[in-house]
């Protein structure tokens, strides 16, 4: 499956995820993870040596109650609301600094993929305020028809996600572009066409089974319906 690139038709929409797709999550959301933590021990609701940072990476792309559980099982649901508070805070601290990187060539390639026409969507299992201040910040939100996170529709899974967005802008064709087996399966159970992105770097091996292809560079997306 891995090196193939499958010729499909062009669609009429595509759906991105946002972490570990189009954003470099971890170039915001590590340095946010231990200014979250420091504070936390600066107010007494933590008290140990900040969790791993892997337990944090090896999550994303998750629901940030299953991160929490990762990071931090043994605290109760009280200090995982509060370290999500802290993250997001910190995280929009760390942006307004200009902090947080796009993949290489996402600018410019989704303004190429909009100027053919295509109708462009985020589809994130992060917080409504972290998808749509990460996209502003770094100035691609005007290029995206909806932004739409579980944050925000209370979404269990991408699955749902997805399909609200697809009935809400009446979509037939579309094709579901992300790194994780969520994205897969988000794609596969709503008919879509499923472009697996192999180049963040803390997928697990197997994640992306089941892409109809793969690209290990964002630009490649515009070549598959050329």
């Amino acid at each position: 499956m891995h090196n193939m690139t499958a010729q499909a038709a062009k669609p009429e929409a595509m759906i991105f995820d946002l972490d570990g797709t189009l954003f470099q999550a971890e170039t915001l959301m590590i340095p946010a993870y231990h200014a979250a933590f420091q504070e936390m021990r600066e107010e007494g609701t933590f008290k140990h040596e900040t969790p791993p940072e892997e337990r944090l990476l090896g999550g994303l792309g998750m629901l940030l109650s299953q991160i929490w559980q990762r990071v931090m099982p043994e605290e109760p649901e009280e200090v995982h609301l509060r370290a999500n508070d802290l993250l997001l805070k910190h995280q929009l601290l760390y942006l307004e600094q200009g902090e947080g990187l796009l993949y290489e060539g996402v600018e410019e390639t989704l303004r190429a993929l909009k100027d053919d026409g295509i109708r462009l969507f985020v589809a994130s299992n992060g917080m409504e305020d972290y998808v749509k201040l990460v996209t502003h910040h770094k100035e691609i939100a005007s290029l995206f028809e909806g932004l739409y996170s579980a944050g925000e529709y209370q979404t269990a899974s991408k699955v749902d996600l997805v399909r609200i967005l697809m009935d809400k802008h009446g979509i037939r064709s579309a094709w579901m572009v992300g790194d994780r087996s969520s994205d897969v399966e988000a794609g596969k159970k709503n008919g879509l066409f499923v472009v697996g992105c192999d180049y963040a770097t803390f997928g697990k091996q197997g994640e992306l089974e089941g892409s109809d292809t793969v690209i290990r560079d964002f630009r490649e997306i515009r070549k598959l319906y050329a």
